[in-house]
């Protein structure tokens, strides 16, 4: 499994060597709503399923880190409230990488700098 498949030796990657080339993009709103559906059970609407797609179209996240939000509870409402604060808090810590970056620091200096 690779994210940089140009960097493999082609004769790993070869028929007979490589059977499937699967493209793991970002979730979408429909596949956060696939993921929902089979942990929560949700079938219909959710109040929260709003905020939610906006969140999602402001930022990328992966399949597994939906699932993993969405197993933390077995209540639909904990557990997408839980989604949306990690959403959000994901957006306030790249926000802070940026003003780090801007203030010169490395990503090293960011990991134990205090934000006071």
């Amino acid at each position: 499994m690779t994210n940089h498949k140009d960097r493999i030796d082609p004769a790993l990657l070869r028929p007979g060597r490589m059977d499937v080339h699967i493209n793991m993009s970002y979730c979408t709103f429909s596949g956060f709503k696939f993921l929902a559906s089979n942990y929560l059970e949700i079938k219909d609407n959710h109040p929260l399923f709003g905020e939610i797609e906006g969140l999602i179209q402001r930022k990328e996240v992966t399949p597994a880190e939906v699932a993993e939000e969405l197993m933390k509870s077995d209540d639909a409402d904990v557990a997408l409230q839980g989604f949306v604060n990690f959403i959000k808090q994901k957006r306030v810590n790249e926000a802070n990488e940026v003003l780090a970056v801007k203030k010169g620091q490395t990503k090293k200096d960011f990991a134990t700098s205090s934000w006071d």
